[in-house]
C-alpha cells in the first residue's frame, strides 16, 4: 500500500476518537483503557491464527515496553492537562509534537530535518492557533495545566521517534499486539489509583469502547505505524496536525458541531503547512512512491 494512503486511513480513523468520548461522556482515562484493551483483543488472535506474531529480539524488549508506557501516559498526561487548565491550552500545546520529533531526529536520526520540514511545521502550528483562536494562545498560563500539556506533547514526539527503528527490525503487528498489552495494563493501574470508573456502563458505552479499539486504534494505529516504517517520523508527525481539521468535519456530521470561517481558515493554512513538508526532488518521491 502506498503509505500516503495509509498514513490518510490513519488519521481519518484516530480522529473519530474525539467524537466518539464527546458523544459518550466517560473519564478520558477509562476510554484510553479501554480503546488499548480492546484494540489488543482484536489483534491478538489474528496474529496468533495467522502465525505472524513474531517474538521481537531481547534488545527490542526495553524500546517497545517504553514505547507502551510512553503512549499510555502521554493519553494520561493529556487529559490531566485539560483538568488543570483547559481543552484549547493542552490541544495547542500537544500538537506542538512535530517540531519535538523534528529536534529528534536532528539529534538521533541519520535522516536530519530539511528546511521545508521547519518552514511547514512553523506554518502549520500558526494554522492550529488561527483554528483555536489567537484570544486563546495569548492568554496561557505558565501554570501545572501548561506544563502537563507541554510533557504531552514531547511523550507523542517520543513515541514517534523510538517506534520508527523497532518497525524497521519487527513487523507491525507484532510491535502493536505487545505495545498496547503494555498501555492496557499501565492505563489499568492510572484507573485504579485515580479511582477511574471501569464497570457498570450501558451496552451503547461497551459498543463505543469496541469501535474505539477496533478502529481508533486497531485500524489508525496500524496504518500509521506503516506510515513511519515507509515515511520520515517527522512528516507523519506533522501530518497528524490534520486531525484537528478532521475531527472538527466529523463533529460537524454527527454532532452537529458549529464549523465557523476561523475554523476553515485554520485548517486551510494547517494543511499548506503540511503539504510543504512533501514536496521533495522528484526522484525521491518516486523511491517512496515504490513501496
Amino acid at each position: 500500500m502506498n503509505p500516503r494512503v495509509s498514513l490518510l486511513i490513519g488519521l481519518v480513523s484516530i480522529s473519530i476518537f474525539p467524537v466518539l468520548v464527546k458523544w459518550a461522556p466517560v473519564s478520558g482515562i477509562t476510554s484510553a483503557f479501554y480503546r488499548m484493551l480492546f484494540g489488543c483483543l482484536f489483534l491478538l488472535p489474528g496474529m496468533l491464527y495467522t502465525q505472524k506474531f513474531n517474538w521481537p529480539a531481547r534488545n527490542l524488549w526495553i524500546p517497545i515496553v517504553l514505547c507502551g508506557i510512553i503512549f499510555a501516559t502521554d493519553i494520561a498526561v493529556w487529559n490531566l492537562s485539560i483538568h488543570y487548565s483547559n481543552a484549547t491550552q493542552a490541544t495547542l500545546l500537544t500538537n506542538l509534537a512535530p517540531a519535538w520529533v523534528g529536534v529528534g531526529s536532528f539529534f538521533f536520526l541519520n535522516n536530519k530535518p530539511k528546511a521545508s520540514f521547519w518552514i511547514g511545521t512553523l506554518i502549520a502550528v500558526a494554522g492550529m492557533v488561527v483554528l483555536i483562536g489567537p484570544a486563546a494562545f495569548f492568554e496561557m498560563r505558565l501554570d501545572k495545566g501548561f506544563a502537563l500539556a507541554l510533557l504531552s506533547g514531547m511523550l507523542y514526539a517520543s513515541y514517534m521517534l523510538i517506534s520508527k527503528p523497532i518497525l524497521n527490525r519487527l513487523n507491525i503487528g507484532s510491535f502493536m499486539t505487545i505495545s498496547m498489552a503494555v498501555s492496557s495494563v499501565f492505563l489499568l493501574i492510572v484507573c485504579l489509583i485515580f479511582g477511574e470508573p471501569l464497570w457498570n456502563f450501558t451496552p451503547a458505552i461497551w459498543t463505543v469502547f469496541a469501535v474505539q479499539g477496533l478502529i481508533c486504534q486497531l485500524i489508525g494505529w496500524l496504518a500509521i505505524s506503516y506510515a513511519v516504517q515507509k515515511m520520515d517520523a517527522q512528516r507523519v508527525s506533522l501530518s497528524l496536525l490534520s486531525q484537528a481539521v478532521v475531527t472538527g468535519l466529523l463533529a460537524w456530521v454527527f454532532i452537529d458541531e458549529k464549523i465557523t470561517w476561523q475554523m476553515i481558515l485554520g485548517g486551510v493554512i494547517i494543511l499548506t503547512g503540511i503539504a510543504i513538508t512533501f514536496q521533495k526532488s522528484r526522484n525521491h518521491a518516486d523511491s517512496e512512491s515504490s513501496f
